[in-house]
């Protein structure tokens, strides 16, 4: 995987406070790091299983921040002041009003009137989960409701945002215990 050094800069300007900052200075090629080798992997499974902005931004961002804070040689200031709860309230307003758009972290930033970064730490503050699982948990129940309905699961992934039915049945599964079709079953 390739980050552009632009891509770094933005993210770290970004956890900085919207502070330009130079790009870290890496002394060893290779690292042995678990932290950041599971952040690597996240990001990894959220571009190739097709996820949403706000997933993979929120994945990218927590790269860049595991890759300054196990391997740079001067690790820069990340922490910004805490945007507070009435920010993370703001982007979870939007979040409930546009569940089914597919948002990014910007958007949700702006709504919230500070940084990405501040916004994502508020949000995990105020309510245990960053903004990319509340929205998931929002496309859950529009979908659990659309299969009470008699929606076929097929029909609900995509109607709720979901890249096709098996990434529905996973997510479902995983939240619910039980599959959509066998939820659609004993609903109808």
């Amino acid at each position: 995987m390739h980050l552009h050094p632009s891509l770094v800069r933005e993210v770290l300007a970004d956890a900085a406070g919207g502070r330009e900052r130079g790009l870290p200075l890496f002394d060893r090629p290779v690292r042995y790091a678990p932290v950041l080798a599971r952040a690597l992997l996240g990001l990894h499974h959220a571009l190739v299983a097709g996820a949403g902005t706000l997933v993979r931004e929120e994945r990218l961002s927590s790269v860049v921040t595991a890759l300054v804070r196990e391997a740079a040689t001067v690790r820069p200031r990340l922490r910004t002041a805490p945007a507070g709860g009435a920010a993370a309230r703001r982007a979870k307003a939007l979040l409930d009003e546009a569940w089914d758009r597919d948002l990014g972290a910007d958007a949700l930033a702006r709504a919230a009137g500070c940084s990405r970064y501040a916004l994502y730490r508020a949000f995990r503050t105020e309510y245990g989960m960053p903004p990319s699982d509340y929205q998931r948990l929002l496309r859950l129940r529009a979908a659990r409701r659309l299969l009470a309905t008699g929606t076929t699961p097929a029909e609900a992934a995509t109607a709720c945002g979901f890249a096709d039915q098996p990434h529905l049945t996973r997510w479902f599964t995983r939240v619910y215990g039980i599959t959509p079709a066998t939820y659609r079953r004993a609903a109808g």
